[in-house]
């Protein structure tokens, strides 16, 4: 008997990367597949943070690290958020991890208990809700449509609020949409859960440097929500580092110690040259970081545009992160080539197939009306995946 934990039945696996292996055996078999399927930025690296990688591996940063990271690595954290957010926090105040992904599984696990409900506004990234599962919790799902621009209201907080509630996972940029709340926006928010005090934040600012609008807001910054606020960041979209995997979580001491102590049974510290990589990424020259921000808002101008110009689209324009987030239920049930589209999923199928372009279909993201479309591309690569959607959807008929 093969028997997996229920545990683990209980999940589902990552569409994105079920949807970016698919395209990845395209690609094999010589299909000429454009890849819009994974939020990773195709910049290298910056120079001197792969330089500094390279003096760690000479100086021999080749052992275990602390739990949380070296001390040199936390201290550059808490400057950057001095200095970038003007958020106090001390070293032990700050744990990092393998990558921002594992920092706020970390956090859930370290806070969630078996009933506890997990507020999630949708669309939202893939694994938060799958992380609540792992946890036992229950995720509360909070839906925002286009026509709110993907994000929920302070009534709509309101409402979702119970006596089990034990926290909100709020993710801005957010992973699908693109959306940024504003500072009045959050402070919205922050009013809600100021009357409720047993409810934590998991603020996920993973995409803070790609942002269009202006200087970035964290819900942390409110008084009455920084004990209560656990930030999750790192150096994976803004610096072009998604495979060296570091993230940091920022919070009260009491729950980074908790993660600490849980991260100590399982994985220990994250990888050491990588730590002193992000080290130099935190304390060298934010002029890249710069850089890809305005090409990613060139791309964002380009894709916005073509897109507006697809029949059936309803396109909103995302303030942030690299995604597009298009609602395209105006095509669910019409036919082509002996194929009905009944879902999200079955359109961004459908446009792998025929057009060669991965998207993500939006149900795991909990809004099956939209498909997710990275541009984390090149501009010619965003004109001709637009040139072949439109060209493939104009196929389906009623």
């Amino acid at each position: 008997m093969n028997t997996l934990s229920n545990r683990l039945n209980s999940l589902s696996p990552s569409a994105t990367l079920a949807m970016s292996q698919k395209s990845a055996e395209l690609k094999a078999q010589g299909v000429d597949v454009i890849n819009m399927s994974v939020g990773e930025p195709d910049f290298n690296t910056p120079e001197h943070i792969k330089e500094a990688a390279k003096q760690a591996i000479d100086n021999n940063f080749s052992r275990y690290s602390p739990v949380p990271g070296y001390p040199a690595l936390r201290n550059a954290i808490v400057a950057k958020l001095k200095n970038e957010n003007g958020l106090d926090y001390t070293a032990a105040q700050i744990s990092c991890a393998n990558g921002a992904k594992q920092s706020v599984c970390n956090v859930i696990m370290a806070l969630v208990n078996a009933g506890d409900e997990v507020i999630v506004p949708a669309p939202y990234w893939v694994s938060y809700p799958e992380m609540v599962k792992l946890a036992e919790g229950t995720p509360v799902i909070v839906a925002a449509g286009i026509e709110q621009d993907f994000k929920i209201t302070p009534a709509q907080l309101e409402a979702a609020i119970t006596p089990k509630t034990k926290a909100l996972i709020l993710c801005s940029p957010s992973n699908p949409t693109g959306s940024v709340y504003s500072k009045e926006e959050l402070a919205g928010l922050a009013e809600v859960l100021a009357k409720h005090p047993q409810v934590y934040i998991i603020a996920d600012e993973i995409y803070e440097h790609i942002n269009y609008i202006g200087q970035h807001q964290s819900i942390a910054q409110f008084p009455a929500m920084k004990e209560r606020t656990i930030l999750v960041n790192g150096v994976s979209k803004a610096y072009a580092m998604t495979g060296w995997r570091i993230g940091f979580i920022a919070g009260p001491e009491w729950i980074i110690k908790g993660v600490n102590k849980l991260q100590g049974q399982y994985t220990s510290g994250p990888c050491s040259v990588s730590q002193k990589a992000a080290e130099a990424a935190y304390t060298g020259t934010q002029e890249p970081v710069e850089q890809m921000r305005k090409a990613f808002e060139r791309r964002r101008d380009l894709i916005v545009k073509l897109a507006k110009e697809v029949p059936g689209f309803e396109v909103n324009i995302p303030q942030g992160a690299f995604y597009l987030f298009p609602k395209c239920s105006s095509y669910f049930g019409k036919s082509a080539n002996g194929r009905t589209i009944n879902s999200s999923d079955d359109l961004a199928m459908y446009l792998l197939e025929e057009a060669h372009v991965a998207c993500v279909g939006g149900t795991s993201f909990g809004a099956p009306e939209c498909i997710r479309m990275s541009y984390a591309t090149s501009d010619e690569n965003i004109e001709e995946a637009i040139r072949r959607m439109k060209v493939a959807l104009a196929n389906l008929k009623q």
